[in-house]
C-alpha cells in the first residue's frame, strides 16, 4: 500500500537517491526544503518550505504522513554547538512534529560515528539524537550507515581520486578497518525501513564480513585500473596541525572549515566496521563493483579526468620486416 513519507534531507546525496527509490515503489514523498525553486526534486515530490527550526513547516510536513523519514543532519560545523543545533535540536523538533501529527513511524538516519560519542562533536550529537528517538515513544528505526559512496557524491570524490593515483595519500592508519555502503543500497534500505515493521537500531554495511582495510581498497582500485596503487599513510600529527589551523580559520570566518580535529579523531580511529546482523537487503553492492561504477560516473561527468590512452603498441612501433 502506498505510504505518505514526510522527509528531511531530500536534497542531499543519500536523500536524493532515497527519494527516487521511494517514488519507484509508489510512495508519496513530502520534502522539507529551504528553497523549493532550487531544490530540483522530481515533480512528484511535494515541497514544504522551511528548515528544522521552523515548527510551522515541520507541522505541515508531518500532517497526514504515515512515516517521518529524518535524513537531514550536519556533517560539518564551526563548533560543537553547531552540530548539536542541527543533529540534536533538529531531531527533537522533528520528533515533536511527528508526534503532534500522529505519525505512526519514525525512521532516523544516524551514523556509525554515533557509536563513538567521545571521539568528536559530530558523533556526540548523533548519539544524543538517537537517545531522543529511542525515548520518543514512537515506532522507530535507527540506522547507522558507514561511509556512503556512489555516483554523484562530492564528499567521497577526494578518496576516489586518490585511488586513481599510483600513490594514494591517506589521512588514516594502515590498521584501520571500516565498512562501506553504496548509495543505491542505502536508498533501498531506507525504503524498506519506511515499509517494514522492523524496530530498533541497525548498523549498516555492504555485507563484507570484517569490513575493508585501506590496503584492500588500493588493491581493488589497482586491479580495476590494471596497475598498482600504493597507500601512503599521513602522520596524525601533521593532519592534526592542519585541522587546528582550519578550525581557527573557521571560527574567524564563521563557516565550517576543510577539516576539524574531531574529523581527524574519526579518521584515525581503528574500527569503523558495522556490528550486528545488518539490514537483510536481498542484494548488496560490494566495493569492486561500486568503485568501477562510481569512477566511471565521475569521469563521464568530468569530475575526474579520463585515463590516459595507451600509446602505440610495441608491434606498431617496430620497423616492418620481410622474410
Amino acid at each position: 500500500m502506498p505510504l505518505t513519507i514526510a522527509m528531511t534531507g531530500a536534497t542531499g546525496f543519500a536523500g536524493r537517491h532515497a527519494v527516487e527509490a521511494l517514488l519507484s515503489k509508489g510512495h508519496r514523498v513530502r520534502a522539507l526544503v529551504r528553497d523549493a525553486s532550487k531544490a530540483a526534486l522530481p515533480p512528484l515530490v511535494e515541497p514544504v518550505a522551511g528548515d528544522l527550526d521552523s515548527a510551522d513547516a515541520l507541522h505541515k510536513l508531518a500532517e497526514g504522513a504515515d512515516v517521518f523519514l529524518h535524513v537531514a543532519g550536519a556533517i560539518s560545523a564551526v563548533n560543537r554547538a553547531g552540530f548539536f543545533a542541527v543533529n540534536q535540536i533538529g531531531t527533537l523538533n522533528a520528533i515533536a512534529a511527528a508526534k503532534a501529527a500522529g505519525v505512526r513511524r519514525f525512521v532516523y538516519v544516524s551514523s556509525l560515528a554515533g557509536r563513538e560519542p567521545t571521539l568528536s562533536p559530530y558523533g556526540a550529537s548523533k548519539a544524543s539524537a538517537e537517545d531522543i528517538v529511542r525515548g520518543a515513544g514512537l515506532s522507530h528505526v535507527i540506522v547507522r550507515p558507514p561511509a556512503i559512496y556512489g555516483p554523484g557524491d562530492r564528499a567521497t570524490l577526494p578518496l576516489i581520486k586518490e585511488l586513481t593515483r599510483p600513490i594514494a595519500m591517506l589521512p588514516t592508519t594502515a590498521d584501520t578497518r571500516f565498512s562501506l555502503l553504496h548509495v543505491r543500497d542505502m536508498a533501498s534500505i531506507l525504503t524498506e525501513a519506511c515499509e517494514a515493521r522492523r524496530e530498533g537500531l541497525t548498523e549498516l554495511s555492504d555485507g563484507k564480513a570484517g569490513g575493508y582495510s585501506w590496503a584492500e581498497l588500493c588493491a581493488i582500485a589497482g586491479a580495476h585500473q590494471g596497475r598498482l596503487v600504493r597507500p601512503v599513510f599521513l602522520p596524525r600529527g601533521m593532519v592534526s596541525a592542519v585541522a587546528s589551523v582550519s578550525e581557527a580559520i573557521a571560527r574567524f570566518r564563521g563557516q565550517p572549515g576543510m577539516v576539524s580535529c574531531g574529523k581527524v579523531a574519526e579518521l584515525y580511529h581503528p574500527d569503523w566496521v558495522a556490528k550486528g546482523e545488518g539490514w537483510p537487503l536481498k542484494s548488496l553492492t560490494l566495493f569492486p563493483e561500486g568503485f568501477a561504477e562510481t569512477l566511471a560516473w565521475y569521469r563521464q561527468r568530468g569530475w575526474l579526468p579520463q585515463p590516459r590512452r595507451a600509446g602505440r603498441s610495441t608491434a606498431q612501433n617496430k620497423p616492418e620486416t620481410r622474410p
